[in-house]
């Protein structure tokens, strides 16, 4: 089964014998070009070296040959939802007693018992 690929690039996907869906190391992904994954990072600002923007262009043209193939997959008559659900799998909520402030504050690296607090880095100046 022949699929194109980014740029021209051809390689089997999911529903092909030959491949398995977390097969990335021997997909045949033309990467995105240098223009496009600087101009990517420049939106997230970050700075990337020659040999990043070489590794995250397979990276990245890998992550969206993968979208691709998830977004060819058939999903009608699949039900929509916003999110996972947990049901069945959530412990009751049952009350209890809370572990007392000292015991809490016994293996903390760095503690003021005496005030019951936790000392923690600073993080604002």
């Amino acid at each position: 089964m022949d699929h194109t690929l980014y740029a021209g690039a051809t390689h089997a996907c999911l529903g092909c014998a030959e491949s398995s869906w977390y097969d990335l190391q021997d997909m045949s992904v033309t990467p995105l070009p240098a223009e496009e994954v600087r101009r990517i990072a420049s939106l997230a600002h970050l700075a990337l070296t020659d040999e990043e923007v070489g590794l995250f262009g397979r990276q990245l043209a890998e992550i969206l040959e993968y979208v691709r193939q998830i977004q060819s997959v058939d999903t009608a008559g699949v039900i929509p939802m916003s999110h996972a659900s947990a049901a069945g799998y959530e412990r009751p909520d049952t009350p209890h007693e809370p572990l007392p402030r000292l015991e809490a504050l016994k293996n903390a690296p760095e503690a003021a018992p005496e005030a019951g607090l936790f000392k923690v880095p600073r993080v604002m100046a």
